[in-house]
């Protein structure tokens, strides 16, 4: 699914968002790979939009997702992954990231990413 930003606040906002939301990801993936059975290796991407797939494999299991996907959870509040990547849906910032002196709010970033990954792993097949 591609996020539609339809205002030019929003689109601030979302530059604003995005790099420091996608570190946060990657860190964190980093770490709770580390410690998961999952073994995950990293895929560059040509569509529908550049970037990288993580792909992850335990015991034959395997699962794939687009490190965008995961991204845009964190930075919008609307964001539900869909199958069908084509689709363009409005999304809304997630605001609550950003502090009221128009910073990223780096605890609550973090603490959002958490909560993104684990619902993340937490919706992988059980293996074994």
């Amino acid at each position: 699914m591609k996020p539609k930003i339809t205002t030019t606040t929003a689109w601030k906002q979302a530059e604003l968002l995005m790099q420091p939301s996608l570190l946060r990801l990657l860190d964190n993936l980093r770490k709770t790979l580390e410690t998961s059975p999952w073994k995950g290796t990293y895929e560059e991407v040509k569509t529908p939009i550049p970037g990288y797939r993580l792909d992850l494999e335990d015991r034959g299991q395997k699962v794939s997702v687009n490190i965008w996907e995961l991204c845009y959870q964190i930075c919008f509040s609307n964001y539900r992954q869909t199958h069908a990547e084509e689709e363009e849906v409005e999304v809304e910032i997630d605001t609550s990231l950003i502090d009221e002196n128009g910073e990223v709010d780096w605890d609550l970033l973090e603490e959002k990413t958490c909560q993104v990954i684990e619902n993340f792993f937490a919706e992988l097949p059980k293996v074994g």
